[in-house]
């Protein structure tokens, strides 16, 4: 697995846990430590929807 892989699996990782989180408990981690819609807050959810998407070519592999 490469780098670059291997840092988007975590961010998508990151972003389950925080919607988990905004679904059973109604608190969003990421605005909680960074902001309401602050310049990091945003940068960080960008990153996140990038990496779901970098993340979505992992289901048509054909490596092993």
């Amino acid at each position: 697995m490469k780098i670059i892989d291997k840092i988007a699996l975590v961010l998508v990782i990151i972003g389950a846990i925080n919607w988990g989180l905004i679904g059973i408990f109604n608190f969003n981690l990421v605005d909680t430590l960074f902001g309401t819609m602050s310049i990091i807050s945003r940068i960080i959810y960008i990153l996140v929807g990038i990496s779901g998407l970098w993340c979505i070519k992992g289901l048509f592999s054909t490596e092993d």
